[in-house]
């Protein structure tokens, strides 16, 4: 787990090095054990290091192969290292180092690109080949891992992070039209290739990007679940669903345990969480250090789930460590320090949450895994059970999960943004496509390609990441995200959904758990703006330089600082902090 940047270039001008040196140091966060960088000919790679699995130094990076001719920068984990490490050996591969990073370069070399089909992991990386010139970009299935881009003048650089990006100068920061009305629209979550600004681009998940030292480029995708139960599964019951889901879980968790240095779990006290203690407990892991984090209330809304987290924390005997947030001190303190941690502007409010859980349990394990994912893979969202038989779908599920209509964004930005209802369209393209035929896997699909990318997964890695913690996120298994999506509807959907994981559920950890009302992980006051946090909010959202930015119409900002608490999203957000979130992300990064 690391961070990764480069430049290619197609003029025959010098690489830039004191750039590339400016983008390596603003990934220092992720990658606090080490740094490199390597030229070659027309490529330059940059790398900064967190040493989890072979510590020594013949694993840092970049790696170069003289005799394969390869070089490489690789951000993540290949869980399945050591078989592919020995498949490779018996081709006639010879190793100088112990980890994964190695496997990936050997197996790039013996199967081209496609040797992604065969690593279980996640991962972003970068090879480079000194005899073509030839660069190739490659990110996970699931986005996992991170991977940004910004063509130049005769140049494409690429990094980890858009603020390193950013860190090496020449980039058009301008507001991207598009990726406004979907971070406005689409509750911020702005799909790949957008990102908020109109210079930097992001690699899809599961894409394959091949640029050659002329400047062509090409990209494919490698990989993408079907939603539809075969033929000759139709036949499966319940508990036959149950059992394959359990097996599939349990490798899934087993294989996140491949590391040289401990490994904790995020335990917020959910079903998830919590499956994820049980399973490793099962599987004999003694004293594990599992973490929670909480806010006060504010009104009735409660900012925790200890009573949950601290019950599973006895039932298995973990080493439980809680941490409780006070928003009129740390909460203010540290969102600056949070919000400047983002790759992109991410409006949940948990992303506090993870940032301060991270930076405490960043002081005792450099490994976690976290539960990220089983909503979307296993229907977990109370959008879901609404579409059953809907007759329009796509109206059905932008009612429950848009935050906005396209007339009310008209109201709320510059005339300057205003454009097609960007959002509605990209839902209604991906309902479109084939391979999903019922309405419920329609939107299952969007959101574990779409969403989940750019929304919890992409906060999970920006917060960990920014202390220099690794996470892992079992529930983003390939291998279980493909059994999931093959389930049949009314399996997914009953006891309000969720149905087959809480049948999992029940065999491995307490009910009580499970049989409760759905938790979030709850920050209260980022959703009720009063006090304080009303008060920093808006000097954010009056600031000259808001003003002078003009983003959005001042009677709209008016409107919402009038009455913050009645304007909620469908989702239950405030649409002030997200006008607030914005503006304190492109201050963060001094635009």
């Amino acid at each position: 787990m690391c961070g990764l940047c480069g430049e290619i270039r197609f003029d025959n001008a010098p690489i830039d090095l004191t750039a590339l040196d400016r983008m390596n140091e603003a990934m220092a966060p992720r990658g606090p054990d080490g740094r490199g960088v390597h030229l070659q000919g027309a490529v330059a790679l940059g790398h900064r290091r967190l040493s989890i699995i072979d510590l020594s130094t013949h694993a840092a990076q970049p790696m170069v192969d003289n005799a394969l001719g390869l070089s490489i920068v690789f951000n993540g984990c290949i869980y399945n290292y050591e078989a592919l490490r020995g498949e490779l050996q018996a081709l006639g591969y010879r190793f100088f180092s112990h980890g994964d990073t190695e496997v990936v370069l050997k197996a790039f070399h013996a199967w081209g690109a496609d040797c992604v089909q065969r690593f279980h992991g996640m991962f972003a990386f970068a090879v480079a080949e000194r005899d073509t010139g030839r660069l190739t970009l490659v990110r996970d299935r699931l986005g996992i891992k991170p991977l940004y881009y910004a063509e130049r003048r005769g140049a494409l650089r690429f990094a980890s992070s858009l603020p390193a990006l950013l860190a090496g100068g020449g980039i058009d920061t301008d507001i991207d039209p598009v990726a406004l009305h979907h971070y406005m629209h689409f509750h911020a979550v702005v799909p790949a290739p957008y990102t908020i600004l109109r210079g930097v681009r992001k690699l899809a998940p599961a894409t394959i990007r091949v640029i050659e030292p002329d400047g062509r480029q090409r990209e494919r995708t490698y990989w993408e679940p079907r939603f539809e139960t075969p033929a000759d599964e139709r036949g499966l019951g319940f508990e036959d669903w149950q059992e394959r889901v359990l097996v599939a879980l349990r490798r899934a968790v087993e294989r996140r345990l491949v590391a040289d240095v401990d490994v904790g779990v995020l335990l917020s006290g959910g079903l998830d969480s919590s499956l994820i203690v049980g399973l490793l407990a099962e599987q004999g892991q003694r004293g594990l250090n599992t973490f929670s984090v909480g806010f006060e209330t504010v009104g009735e809304e409660v900012g925790d789930e200890f009573q949950y987290s601290d019950l599973i924390a006895r039932h298995f005997g973990t080493e439980h460590h809680k941490i409780r947030v006070d928003s009129a001190t740390r909460l203010l303190t540290e969102l600056p320090n949070c919000v400047r941690a983002m790759a992109e502007p991410m409006v949940s409010h948990d992303a506090i949450g993870f940032f301060l859980l991270s930076q405490e349990v960043s002081k005792h394990v450099k490994v976690v895994q976290s539960g990220q994912g089983a909503d979307e893979v296993f229907a977990g969202y109370h959008w879901y059970p609404p579409l059953v038989g809907s007759q329009d779908p796509v109206a059905a599920y932008a009612e429950a999960f848009c935050d906005r209509s396209h007339a009310e964004y008209g109201r709320a930005v510059d005339p300057r943004f205003h454009g097609e209802d960007y959002s509605r369209t990209l839902i209604a393209n991906h309902f479109a496509r084939p391979g999903a035929p019922a309405p419920v896997d329609k939107a299952l699909r969007l959101d574990q390609l779409v969403m989940l990318v750019d929304d919890p997964v992409k906060r999970v890695d920006n917060m960990t990441m920014a202390w220099g913690l690794e996470a892992r996120v079992p529930f983003l298994d390939h291998e279980l995200v493909e059994l999931a999506a093959l389930i049949p509807d009314e399996f997914k959907l009953c006891d309000e959904g969720k149905c087959v994981l809480k049948a999992v559920g029940r065999r491995v950890i307490p009910s009580e758990v499970i049989d409760r009302p759905k938790g979030y992980f709850p920050v209260p006051a980022l959703k009720y703006l009063r006090g304080d946090v009303l008060a920093f909010v808006r000097d954010l959202v009056t600031s000259p330089a808001a003003r002078e930015r003009a983003v959005f119409r001042p009677d709209y900002v008016d409107e919402l600082l009038a009455a913050p608490e009645e304007h909620i999203t469908p989702l239950r957000g405030s649409k002030l902090w997200q006008v607030a979130l914005l503006e304190m992300w492109l201050q963060q990064q001094g635009l």
